[in-house]
């Protein structure tokens, strides 16, 4: 099988920068090595920046993508959910045709895996195209309890589809998961939590101030979003607990946990996690800075997990709440709100990381024999990238 020898200033290989390195790739874009220069011999291809392997989008809603520039910035998350809501609905042409050009924006940005959030079937037939790997995220919601047995049946239809039809030769996983803690009731947890077993499950966590409140006493603006969605709040009892106190006891079974957002967690909840968490599964911390400022205008306590040691990945959350689905954009906005934090850990957030998280490791994340992550060819400066595998 031919190999191909690509060399340039810097290797990282998913966990470090590595220089004076060759890596050698098979012609199916497998990886066979990583040799001295002396050893790997004459044909090497030279480039100017970083190889690395493809990035890994761990947090996306990809079917909303026709809603970019359309919902204004920093309104706050309850005015953001209500639009999107209401606002959702375009002609099923103008939604795919959004739903293709922001795959492409993707892989263009060296993407090569998605964590997408799905509540319907519209992104299926760009997935069948086989350009990306999905673990597809059937999300639930349904805050009032009479409502829960439909809302079951209904994500449970598009897992079907999605199992159905998604090509398992590129990872095509899914699972049904909560939508956020403020949007589904007791009712429906009961009802979905047996299909967290061996999964990977995802949840919004603490987005907003406004989370924690609800739940701690019952008030706050969630209680405006909804009267505004005309949704009777009587059955609902405060826990007198953070958010995530009152419902992590619910994912204990699934095979790994992404908590995405995470704006306001504190040290009190990650404790909570540590002591709660199953020694049969991980939790990973998703980041969306740029999502973060675009609704709340809020940064999550970035410095906070990082001295904690959690496990951070990277997302984008979706156009309807960020200007693209760039990850070396969400590396960027890191770089500027804490400039102390390296490329190389960075790096490792958006490849290896990510690729645990979404149970995709044996195939992505790392330049590691007989694994096809992609080349990518980044520019250390402009934190731009060209796709050579």
């Amino acid at each position: 099988m031919q190999v191909r020898k690509l060399k340039a200033d810097k290797i990282f290989d998913g966990y470090n920068l590595l220089m004076g390195k060759v890596l050698l790739v098979n012609a199916n874009g497998s990886i066979e090595n990583i040799v001295d220069e002396k050893e790997a011999g004459e044909g090497i291809e030279q480039f100017e920046g970083i190889l690395t392997p493809g990035f890994i989008n761990c947090h996306c809603h990809l079917e909303l993508s026709h809603l970019k520039g359309l919902i204004p910035e920093k309104t706050g998350l309850v005015d953001f959910v209500y639009k999107v809501v209401n606002e959702r609905y375009f002609p099923e042409n103008e939604i795919l045709s959004a739903i293709e050009s922001a795959e492409n924006e993707m892989i263009e940005n060296g993407i090569v895996a998605v964590g997408d959030i799905c509540n319907n079937t519209l992104t299926l037939q760009q997935k069948k195209k086989e350009q990306l790997h999905y673990y597809n995220f059937i999300e639930a919601s349904g805050w009032l309890p009479s409502i829960a047995p439909s809302r079951l049946d209904r994500a449970k239809q598009i897992f079907e589809s999605y199992s159905n039809q998604t090509p398992q030769t590129k990872k095509g996983f899914q699972s049904i998961v909560p939508h956020a803690p403020y949007s589904v009731s007791i009712n429906l947890w009961q009802n979905i939590q047996p299909f967290f077993d061996n999964k990977v499950v995802t949840i919004h966590n603490q987005e907003t101030v406004f989370e924690d409140l609800l739940f701690k006493e019952g008030k706050g603006d969630f209680e405006r979003m909804y009267e505004l969605m005309k949704i009777d709040n009587a059955h609902f009892i405060p826990t007198g607990k953070s958010s995530i106190a009152s419902y992590f006891q619910h994912l204990i079974k699934a095979s790994n946990i992404l908590l995405v957002h995470n704006t306001f967690t504190t040290q009190t909840d990650i404790d909570f996690i540590k002591e709660k968490q199953s020694r049969n599964n991980q939790t990973y911390f998703c980041l969306c800075i740029n999502a973060n400022k675009y609704i709340e205008d809020a940064l999550p306590p970035i410095e906070l997990f990082r001295m904690n040691q959690l496990q951070m990945v990277l997302g984008t959350d979706s156009l309807a709440s960020n200007w693209s689905l760039n990850i070396l954009d969400e590396i960027k906005a890191v770089r500027n709100f804490f400039p102390g934090i390296s490329l190389e850990e960075m790096l490792q957030w958006a490849t290896i990381n990510g690729a645990k998280a979404l149970e995709m490791d044996d195939l992505l994340g790392s330049f590691e024999k007989g694994k096809m992550p992609g080349v990518i060819l980044l520019n250390e400066k402009s934190l731009s990238v060209q796709r050579l595998v």
